[in-house]
């Protein structure tokens, strides 16, 4: 299970045919982005490009949660364990004590 650390994102959310996105980056690079298609759509199977970078697939009901999370937790990384059936892509935080309190970053 690979985990890369997400230190910026940017959101694209067009007035044409092209599906809202987020896009990742960690240490400079571009590491992906999470694409919202509209809900009840099939989604497509979350890939892996050949220069290393994913794209990731999520309904529009979950764009203002994962849009959350990035804005307020400091440590928020790219999940990425394979296309196929049974492996797990997303975004997740690091491990935090229980009570802690909302963690807010101010976006760069």
């Amino acid at each position: 299970m690979a985990t890369t650390h997400i230190d910026q994102f940017e959101v694209m959310y067009s007035a044409n045919t092209f599906a809202p996105r987020i896009w990742l980056i960690g240490a400079g690079k571009f590491l992906g982005q999470l694409i919202f298609f509209p809900n009840g759509k099939p989604l497509p199977a979350d890939t892996k490009r050949s220069n290393g970078q994913v794209d990731i697939y999520y309904h529009l009901d979950d764009f203002e949660n994962v849009h959350q999370l990035l804005e307020t937790e400091k440590n928020a990384y790219l999940l990425f364990s394979g296309s196929g059936p049974g492996n797990e892509n997303g975004i997740l935080t690091a491990a935090e004590p229980a009570g802690s309190g909302i963690e807010i970053s101010k976006a760069a």
